[in-house]
């Protein structure tokens, strides 16, 4: 037997948005369970505070705030310590037909899932917070280019910017060895989904179409993360790599 591990993130610093749940609590979790030191960020106190209470290990750190305000970004960018990895994660999803699209709504999935990923890696970038050989993670999704749906056009928008901006920034932060990748899930089991806008067996049929039969959990794209943040990926960065049960297949 060994301990050889490597996937293993004993030493490493990171940094984690959206963490108050979903992928984001579960990849803060399981980075935690590799040995990391999390910083992890959210608009919400009570339920970050509950992702920070499931970390393993010690020096972990919980910071409350809406990455919107940019006086809040800059005094979190000032906190943070020299980072390992860097995971963009926080989003949202609101859906409408293209004719029935608000601007209000259009302002605002653009600002979470695009304007504050890219700003946040720009200013994490411009303070000189990210160690070389670090990796930064954007959390996509298949909607962004590899598949389509009714009333998903906003989404789809912000998470196809979201693939174009990883890959320029891929290149260019190559120089200081920075290594800059995505990972793009198909739907992902919530208490959520489901519930409320469908039937259970319009649930069940859509679940059905995957090829492995259900839909992904939270866990399993933050393993997929995991792997982007490891030595084990040392050699791979402009990657959007695809986590979707087959449905791409179809």
């Amino acid at each position: 037997m060994t301990d050889y591990n490597p996937f293993n993130l004993l030493g490493k610093t990171i940094f984690i948005t959206g963490a108050s749940s979903g992928i984001g609590r579960s990849t803060a979790i399981e980075c935690s369970k590799l040995g990391a030191v999390l910083i992890i960020t959210g608009r919400n106190e009570e339920r970050l505070n509950e992702t920070f209470s499931m970390l393993s290990g010690i020096g972990h750190q919980a910071i409350v705030g809406d990455l919107l305000n940019s006086d809040f970004r800059d005094e979190l960018v000032n906190q943070l310590p020299k980072l390992d990895g860097f995971v963009n994660n926080a989003g949202i999803n609101i859906t409408n037909t293209v004719k029935f699209i608000k601007s209000e709504q259009l302002e605002q999935i653009l600002d979470i899932n695009v304007k504050i990923p890219i700003l946040l890696t720009k200013e994490i970038l411009k303070a000189s917070k990210l160690n070389n050989y670090a990796s930064v993670v954007f959390t996509a999704s298949i909607a962004g280019v590899y598949r389509t749906s009714m009333g998903n056009s906003m989404y789809s928008a912000a998470k196809a910017a979201i693939h174009g901006f990883m890959r320029n920034a891929a290149l260019e932060m190559a120089n200081q060895k920075i290594r800059v990748n995505s990972v793009n899930p198909a739907m992902i089991e919530t208490e959520l989904v489901g519930k409320g806008n469908i039937t259970e067996e319009q649930y069940e049929a859509d679940r059905l179409k995957y090829p492995l039969k259900r839909y992904g959990k939270a866990q399993e794209v933050s393993w997929a993360i995991i792997y982007l943040l490891s030595d084990a990926s040392a050699w791979t960065t402009g990657t959007a790599m695809v986590i979707d049960g087959g449905i791409t297949l179809r």
